[in-house]
């Protein structure tokens, strides 16, 4: 992975529990790495979602999915639990590949809606 391609900084985020003020435990996403990577593939499907109650569908509205693929140098320990912000903008990450041997990994993710 050359390092000329890694045009683009994505913030990989992990799932935590902290305590608020009160002590009451808060749940929070944590910054565990900012790394930087490159677009492999990016798309914005547009879907019809419908509603089933009773027997009966319904159509909801149409929504929109973006998913972008993103490539990175290999870090440990990132699964599908983590997310990614990229431009202000929130993926969840659905699948992690390994790129060859511990070189470097591909995360497919999907955008969380806001």
């Amino acid at each position: 992975m050359r390092a000329g391609s890694l045009d683009r900084t994505i913030t990989i985020q992990s799932r935590s529990i902290v305590e608020d003020d009160e002590g009451e435990p808060v749940d929070t996403w944590v910054p565990v790495a900012t790394v930087r990577a490159r677009i492999a593939e990016a798309s914005n499907a547009e879907t019809q979602v419908t509603y089933d109650k009773g027997g009966r569908t319904r159509l909801i509205g149409d929504g929109g999915t973006a998913s972008i693929v993103f490539r990175l140098r290999f870090l440990p320990d990132v699964t599908p639990d983590n997310r990614v912000v990229y431009e202000d903008r929130t993926f969840d990450v659905g699948e992690v590949r390994e790129i060859g041997r511990r070189r470097g990994l591909e995360l497919r993710c999907e955008e969380l809606p806001t």
